[in-house]
């Protein structure tokens, strides 16, 4: 199964008619939102950092020893934490057992963001939703978006989080099926499980 393989329409529009863009000044608002949403939550962080509610966490894929830029870290704001006796987190080898949504921010259409991919609707509740499985990634590295991988990688069983990924992060400036280039994607996610590949054909 392709993750995040469930797309619908989107609007079209045309410089020969005046039928309005469903992404009008799409890089630049989402430029803007990431940069605000990430100058928040630093401050929350920096206010009181012993927060757990609001992370901001680095990139899998960046050197951990340098700063680096906003755009280098994912923003998670915590829905529900796993159990605190529950330690450990998947490996980019790892096998995930995992439900999700993904949507957009609010276009012309979508005042909500537009939903492309989902294994649940409306709250998560965990008898209805399904749960999908796939490898993080193998030896040469992940073939999930970086910042899906990252999340991913930090979360334990049970956490439920809604992770905001900016575009550099996710499908950079290229368009992917009906995702607009340098869209910020929102993820809310659910680890439900994960195991190690080995030995497994």
């Amino acid at each position: 199964m392709m993750l995040f393989s469930i797309v619908l329409g989107t609007a079209s529009c045309s410089e020969e008619d005046d039928t309005v863009a469903e992404y009008p000044n799409w890089k630049a608002r989402n430029t803007a939102y990431f940069d605000h949403l990430s100058d928040s939550v630093g401050a929350l962080l920096a206010a009181d950092p012993a927060r757990t509610d609001w992370k901001k966490i680095k990139s899998w894929t960046k050197p951990v020893e340098l700063a680096g830029e906003k755009t280098d870290y994912i923003i998670v704001h915590v829905e529900q934490a796993a159990a605190p006796e529950v330690t450990g987190s998947p490996i980019y080898t790892d096998t995930v057992e995992v439900s999700y949504t993904g949507k957009l921010l609010p276009s012309v259409s979508y005042p909500t963001g537009y939903v492309f991919d989902r294994t649940f609707y409306g709250e998560y509740d965990k008898d209805l939703s399904a749960h999908v499985k796939f490898a993080i990634g193998n030896q040469t590295g992940s073939s999930l978006i970086d910042g899906f991988a990252t999340a991913l990688q930090s979360m334990r069983r049970g956490d439920h989080w809604t992770v905001y990924i900016p575009y550099q992060l996710g499908y950079k400036n290229t368009a992917n099926g009906n995702i607009p280039a340098y869209s910020t994607l929102i993820f809310e996610i659910v680890l439900e499980d994960y195991w190690s590949a080995k030995g497994v054909d």
